[in-house]
Parts: C-alpha cells; structure tokens; sequence
C-alpha cells in the first residue's frame, strides 16, 4: 500500500499554532516560525517550489513575481479576504487558482469600527492617556473637563454597504446614529427598512449631510482616493472619519491637511496609506488628540484568525482533491 504524497505548501507568515499544527498533519507544509515578513527574492524561491502558496495581506504577490513561479506552483491560496495584494489576471493567464478567506472578519471589523466611532468623538484614547502618561496628576472629575460629542442622533454615512458596511449599520443603529450610505448598487428593500437606512446614490450629496463617515468599501482602482481632498472638502467641519477597509481608499494627505486646519473634527484610522509606514503627521495629530490610530488591527481576533485558517486549508483540499475549491476568485471579480 503506498502512502498518497502530500502537496508542498509554503506558507509566507506565522499563523495560528492550531492552524500550523493543522496544515503539518495535512501537508507538507513550510512554516514562518519568527514571522518575518517574506523578502520578493524569498518568494520567488518559493514559488519555484512549492506547489501551493499561502501569502497574506503583506505580500505582493504581483505579475512580475508570478511570472516566475514554477510550473507545480497551481495554486495560491491566500489568507486574507482582500486579494488587492495579488494580481489575480496575471495568475489566470499563468494557469494558476486564486482564493481566500471570505465572510468570517466581517463581524470583528465592524466591532473595531464602531469601538473607533465610540472613541473619537469621546476622546477615550485622550482620557486613557491622562492616568498612564501622567499619574497622579488627575484632579478628580469637572462638569467641563474632557467634553466630547454625543454620537447618538448623529448621521453616520457608510460608504460601502457589503458585509462588513451592513455589519456595522447594524451596530450603529443601536447606538442610535441614523443610517445613510452609499453604495455602487442599493442593498435590498428588506435591509432597508431593518436599518431605516438612507441610500444615496450621490457620495458627494451624502458626505456634505453625515456626522460620522465610515469607510468599508474594498480597494480597488476605482476606489482609489475616492475620498479625495474635493470630497474632504464637503465634509462639516464636526465630521469624523473612520477607515478599517483600506488607506488607499482616502487621500491621506488631504486628509491631514484637513485636520491640522480644522476643517474636519476627527479620524479614526486602522489602516494607512503607505503602512507599515505611519505618516509622522498623524503621529503628531494623535498626540494632539485629533485622531486614534490602530495597527490594522480590526480583524485580530483568535477566532477570526483561526476561521481564516480553517478556510485555507478547505480550499487546498479541495483544490488538491481535483474539485473547485469554494472560495476561488475569478479574475474579473
């Protein structure tokens, strides 16, 4: 009886212990033990020999690198739910699969967007920082001391009404903020009603009217800097700004600007437009109390990160088993 061989899997980050342990049992799979970050020369090394890659969102995986993939190399299957980071025509015409891990970050990425229109307006990182930076200097509580904004009976407008959009609509319906967004297409009349949702199919119209302005709409060409500094421009000056989808997706110059001269009142930012690279300005803002920053971190859950993993392996198995793997990604999608 021979023993069936198991497919190479290289895998370009550290993931979940259970996960790993998971994919050596099924696999022959390669591990990033010290999660350092992949050099391109690494990956093409890798892509010459591996038969399935697992990048994630911090690899790019572009046309230049797949054209020098290997010929065993049929499949990469990546841990992420964007795919901006791969060049997914250039992979088809290379005669290899795509896909990834849809529909299981959607309720940690709205839970993190709405902590993050909790914490602008309510200056809650100014206050957590007043006990830790200076102890002992707190005088106790003032009726005039650390006023923030109310969100309830505020405007939110959701730009980008998928998953993760709705997700946080719901969330924000129950905090009481009256639900606009726009959308490349309108949600159905039955979520409509759910969320007493206001679709607008101007975004310009929509921005000049909204308190709070999320961002939840994927980076693509057509996304890219849609909220431009015309667009910021619209914006009240007691606007916020929350991004957890892509820094792309807004001018972040613009949007700096924007801030240091008043002309916006807040942001709320998990990702950057150059990251891991923090605009030192936005530091600064921070510092100021004009802006919260995360490390991308809204979809860093263990749960999150595990059903991420489980989704992988789904699709390796079933692409190795000879069938269409369930989250494949076509190339014009």
């Amino acid at each position: 009886m021979t023993t069936k061989k198991k497919p190479n899997v290289y895998i370009t980050r550290k993931l979940p212990d259970a996960v790993e342990t998971r994919m050596r049992e099924l696999f022959d799979a390669t591990l990033n033990v010290d999660d350092r970050p992949r050099t391109q020369p690494e990956l093409v090394a890798a892509m010459q020999t591996a038969e399935v890659l697992v990048p994630t969102v911090t690899d790019r995986i572009d046309a230049a690198l797949i054209e020098q993939a290997g010929p065993q190399l049929k499949l990469i299957a990546s841990f992420s739910n964007g795919t901006d980071h791969i060049d997914i025509e250039a992979a088809a015409r290379k005669g290899i699969t795509v896909t990834n891990t849809p529909n299981v970050l959607t309720e940690d990425t709205a839970d993190m967007t709405m902590a993050l229109i909790l914490a602008i307006p309510r200056r809650l990182a100014e206050g957590a920082r007043v006990l830790t930076d200076q102890p002992g200097e707190w005088a106790g509580w003032s009726p005039t001391w650390m006023l923030g904004r109310r969100i309830w009976g505020k405007r939110i407008g959701i730009v980008g009404m998928g998953r993760i959009g709705t997700a946080v609509a719901r969330r924000a319906k129950a905090f009481g903020l009256s639900i606009h967004y726009h959308n490349r297409k309108r949600v159905s009349a039955a979520t409509e009603d759910e969320l007493e949702a206001t679709y607008w199919d101007s975004l310009d119209q929509m921005l000049a009217r909204v308190d709070i302005v999320s961002v939840n709409c994927p980076s693509t060409p057509a996304t890219y800097h849609l909220i431009s500094a015309r667009r910021l421009a619209l914006l009240q000056p007691t606007a916020y700004i929350v991004n957890t989808a892509r820094g792309d997706v807004i001018d972040e110059a613009a949007m700096i600007k924007a801030l240091r001269e008043e002309k916006i009142a807040g942001a709320g930012l998990d990702v950057f437009e150059n990251e891991p690279a923090v605009n030192p300005k936005l530091v600064k803002l921070a510092n100021d109390g004009k802006v919260v920053l995360l490390p991308h971190m809204s979809s860093a859950t263990i749960e999150g990160r595990i059903d991420m993993g489980d989704k992988v392996i789904i699709n390796i198995r079933t692409f190795i088993d000879g069938h269409r793997p369930p989250n494949r990604v076509l190339p014009d999608r």
